[in-house]
């Protein structure tokens, strides 16, 4: 294997090794922020961390944070609760910065 090669498979397991911690962030975010949601929403209990983890599946059906803006907008629509774009954005970006701090001091 040359030198090349080395710095190939190490870059690629960087890469990889990256993507994981940034998937485990988006969905501990997701689950932070389904928790608030859910809060709003006056859910409780189970009904609560459900929904919370719903959100997590919805993220994984489009590539970035529209599917998971979109969820809560129709939700709280539909139940009445007045919460701008703006406030759902700047909560999930709160909420992302969250989800690094935990995961990073669980790792710890």
């Amino acid at each position: 294997m040359t030198t090349f090669d080395n710095r190939e498979k190490a870059a690629e397991g960087a890469f990889a090794a990256h993507e994981s911690v940034e998937f485990a962030v988006r969905a501990k975010r997701d689950l932070l922020v389904g928790q608030w949601a859910a809060n709003l929403l006056g859910l409780k209990d189970k009904d609560a961390a459900a929904y919370a983890k719903s959100l997590v599946s919805t993220d994984l059906e489009k590539h970035g944070e529209v599917d998971v803006i979109d969820k809560l907008k129709q939700d709280f629509k539909a139940k009445g609760v007045s919460v701008s774009a703006d406030i759902i954005k700047s909560t999930m970006a709160q909420k992302l910065a969250d989800a690094r701090e935990q995961l990073k001091a669980a790792q710890k």
